[in-house]
């Protein structure tokens, strides 16, 4: 992870804020598990997790929050009510509160989660 330094200006005063900068496909081929998401910082009070699919189908789960999905690289084959959408590198998708979900063998690369 690199630093990014950033001047902002407030009230006249200048202060001096310090932002993350994340390689998201590298820091998901470094984690230990696939399957097990690293919460990496929060936005607007929702967590923003990356992790590593490696292929191997993940079990259906039902969340009371809206949760989205987004492909950093590789491919998800997200199953929902029994339909199989392929998400391509690039792509987010945004499960409602409520809606089961699991991801079928055959999906692969890094995915970014924003959740609650």
């Amino acid at each position: 992870m690199g630093l990014l330094t950033a001047w902002c200006q407030q009230g006249g005063g200048r202060y001096h804020q310090r932002m993350n900068k994340t390689n998201l496909p590298l820091l998901a081929e470094h984690l230990p598990t696939a399957w097990q998401s690293s919460i990496i910082g929060q936005a607007a009070g929702a967590n923003i997790k990356v992790l590593r699919m490696d292929g191997t189908a993940y079990p259906s789960e039902v969340h009371d929050f809206d949760e989205a999905l987004l492909v950093i690289s590789g491919v998800m084959q997200l199953e929902v009510a029994g339909a199989v959408i392929s998400v391509g590198a690039g792509e987010l998708v945004i499960v409602p509160a409520g809606q089961a979900h699991a991801v079928a063998a055959g999906s692969y690369g890094t995915l970014v989660i924003v959740d609650r």
